[in-house]
């Protein structure tokens, strides 16, 4: 891991497309601004390994075959098949 210390107003540099700014240092809480293009994504960790989570689950999760065949068997038979 890289430490680095930083001042308010001061940036380090990831690449050259990404610039974290620290914005404000209030008691124990840093603000930061995060510069990239609109293609990245950028979530707070505690979300980012929720929403990973929620992916390992639909991964593992095991489609009903045959609820999906006997719904698709319905619509047909409804005539929203034609």
């Amino acid at each position: 891991m890289l430490v680095l210390s930083r001042k308010k107003n001061e940036s380090i540099m990831i690449g050259d497309m990404i610039e974290i700014k620290v914005v404000a240092v209030e008691g124990d809480q840093v603000r930061l601004g995060i510069e990239a293009p609109r293609d990245f994504d950028i979530y707070r960790k505690e979300i980012f390994m929720a929403i990973q989570e929620e992916n390992r689950l639909a991964i593992e999760t095991k489609p009903e075959w045959s609820s999906l065949r006997n719904l698709m068997d319905q619509t047909k038979d409804n005539g929203y098949n034609k």
